[in-house]
């Protein structure tokens, strides 16, 4: 270590909304975090997408600044960042297109022609355990610039996804990760574990670059110091990375945001035709483990409904925050809506039946907002159940915002009576989990134990679902 200077590791976590900067000191505690929003640009056709130019700047200039700052002795850098999004770079490593914006529509014409040239939908999706999503699915995206922009296409030496183009930036090493490929991109056959033959057909495979294990360390050089620098993470693989390390048991994280992913690291089984069409998928760990996976528009859905219960009983949008579990309150509406009961058929692709519900019938806020958990919580528990599915699960692990909701928290526990239900408080799983995949390579010291607060929820032993 350099005479007082402080041991860090660097981590570019960059969101749709956020990018962010965090270094980590050798225990895992976050020293600096740093947020950025970059306005958004728009593309050819004139739908927004995250300016790449600014963020490449962004990311040269302060990873140059942290290097060269006194206070900090850099050990190591890696990234993580959205799935889903290409950079098509040339020979000189320049980007040739915007980054295109997953949400962006998928053409038809486009769409079309693939399935009439390669087979049914359903087909496709179940071998490459990725649900038909147009531009989220990347593959998809490569597939379209081929035949709508040749162009362009014939001047990609690789393309690169969002995670690996972070590492390109500072090592200037182009590599494909599983973390990435294995991330709804309809690329990678998870039958036969190599890309799909549609890829190899159309020739993509020759403008995706080698495939790297997590445990290929790159370098950066800065005035003649070499930094372990992590080819980069999809990041929804590295956020399950801290649970991975920590716990041997066989678990489930249900990582909620906008999105309720839950995430079963213990079930490989393939995908179905009925997963499939309930938004299940499938990711890889950065060890290159198939996750079964399932989502839910949860946390989208509560903030609108919430919205609307605000305004119903003139209370501020915050309000929820201060509302516990009333267990008397949950037993009067599970007296009085035959709705209300637990099941596993519970559409979990569509809104759940609180929208339909009228506010009227209700007598306050409270027992309003229960109504609206306890009809989320069902499409969780039939969302969970699709990737727990008889494997050997003993524990279920929330961490994000519902982790935090106490009415939510016991109605879960409510649903899995037979499993341990934590609440699981960790500072930026995502970017620790990317800090952790560099540990062996730069830090000599023990993963501390406490990086994860948990918070057990027994249920009611009074209550039942």
């Amino acid at each position: 270590m350099d005479e007082g200077k402080q041991n860090v590791i660097a981590i570019f976590d960059i969101g749709k909304t956020n990018k962010k900067l965090f270094l980590y000191d050798e225990a895992y505690n976050i020293l600096l975090e740093e947020s950025n929003k970059f306005e958004e640009i728009k593309d050819e056709d004139g739908f927004p997408c995250d300016d790449l130019v600014e963020i490449t700047k962004w990311v040269r200039e302060r990873f140059f600044d942290i290097s060269n700052d006194p206070r900090y002795n850099l050990l190591g850098i890696n990234f993580s960042a959205y799935g889903a999004s290409l950079v098509h770079i040339d020979d000189a490593g320049k980007s040739l297109t915007p980054l295109y914006n997953y949400l962006k529509p998928y053409p038809e014409k486009i769409k079309k022609q693939f399935y009439n040239h390669y087979g049914e939908e359903l087909l496709i999706a179940k071998e490459t355990a990725s649900p038909v999503l147009g531009n989220l699915n990347s593959g998809m995206q490569l597939y379209r610039l081929k035949y709508e922009q040749p162009e362009i296409f014939s001047c990609i030496k690789y393309s690169l996804h969002l995670p690996q183009y972070l590492s390109f930036i500072i090592t200037s090493q182009a590599v494909s990760d599983i973390t990435s490929i294995g991330c709804h991109t309809q690329l990678w056959d998870f039958q036969k574990n190599q890309y799909h033959q549609w890829v190899s057909k159309e020739k993509l495979h020759t403008k995706l670059a080698p495939v790297f294990s997590y445990k290929n360390i790159l370098y950066s050089s800065i005035d003649k110091k070499d930094i372990v620098t992590g080819i980069g993470l999809h990041d929804s693989s590295a956020a399950l990375i801290p649970y991975l390390r920590l716990f041997r048991e066989p678990f489930i994280l249900i990582s909620t945001g906008t999105w309720c992913i839950s995430l079963n690291p213990f079930n490989n089984t393939m995908l179905t035709e009925h997963e499939l069409q309930h938004d299940c998928l499938c990711y890889f760990t950065y060890e290159g483990k198939p996750v079964k996976a399932s989502r839910l528009f949860a946390g989208y859905e509560h903030e609108e409904q919430v919205k609307k219960i605000s305004a119903h009983f003139n209370k501020q949008r915050v309000y929820y925050k201060t509302i516990a579990f009333d267990e008397n309150l949950f037993k009067k509406l599970q007296h009085g809506n035959n709705a209300g009961e637990m099941n596993a058929t519970a559409s979990i692709v569509q809104p759940s039946t609180f929208s339909q519900r009228p506010l009227n019938d209700f007598e306050s806020f409270e027992e309003a907002y229960h109504q609206l958990l306890f009809d989320i919580v069902q499409q969780q528990v039939a969302s969970t159940e699709m990737v727990l599915n008889k494997t050997p699960v003993k524990k279920i692990f929330v961490d994000g915002g519902f982790g935090k909701n106490d009415v939510y928290m016991n109605l879960l526990a409510l649903a899995f009576p037979h499993i341990k239900l934590y609440a699981a408080d960790i500072a930026q799983a995502t970017s620790l989990g990317a800090a952790l995949a560099l540990h062996e390579h730069v830090n000599k010291e023990q993963l501390p134990s406490n990086m994860i607060e948990l918070k057990y929820y027994p249920g009611k032993a009074s209550v039942s679902i």
